[in-house]
């Protein structure tokens, strides 16, 4: 890193990356039923969306001045939660499924889950994404 950038913005343009792939395979499911590699494909990009959401969260609560005891992902959208940035039930929902997916491969749960994406997960990364996009523009880094 040669600039002056904070480390949550590098890490939110890789969080950017993520969630426009999840957002194009949201929309394509809009379009069409899936079939199975494509919810395969879905499952995959939620999982290193929701990877990359709550690190670029970490990042940016250590920009904060947010100090963790312990750096796990519960722990990070507990602090994310307290800071009013999002709603931490959701986010733990989130992560469970995320965790459950990484061990399952059922297509009765990844329809289950897909759904929670379409319904609930990805509306609130969209939220949190667009909160993001507010703060790298209030920080004047906007590309």
């Amino acid at each position: 890193m040669t600039d002056n950038k904070p480390r949550w913005i590098y890490r939110f343009n890789n969080f950017q990356r993520a969630y426009t792939l999840l957002r194009e395979a949201m929309e394509e499911k809009a379009d069409h039923k899936l079939n199975s590699l494509e919810k395969e494909g879905v499952i995959q990009r939620f999982e290193y969306s929701i990877e990359l959401a709550w690190k670029t969260l970490k990042d940016y609560l250590e920009y904060q001045n947010v100090v963790f005891s312990q750096v796990t992902p519960r722990v990070v959208i507990k602090e994310a939660f307290a800071a009013n940035i999002i709603d931490g039930q959701v986010w733990m929902n989130a992560l469970d499924a995320r965790n459950k997916m990484s061990h399952t491969y059922d297509e009765s749960k990844f329809e289950e889950v897909i759904e929670d994406i379409q319904n609930s997960y990805f509306p609130a990364m969209e939220e949190l994404y667009f909160k993001f996009l507010k703060y790298v523009q209030e920080e004047g880094y906007s590309e």
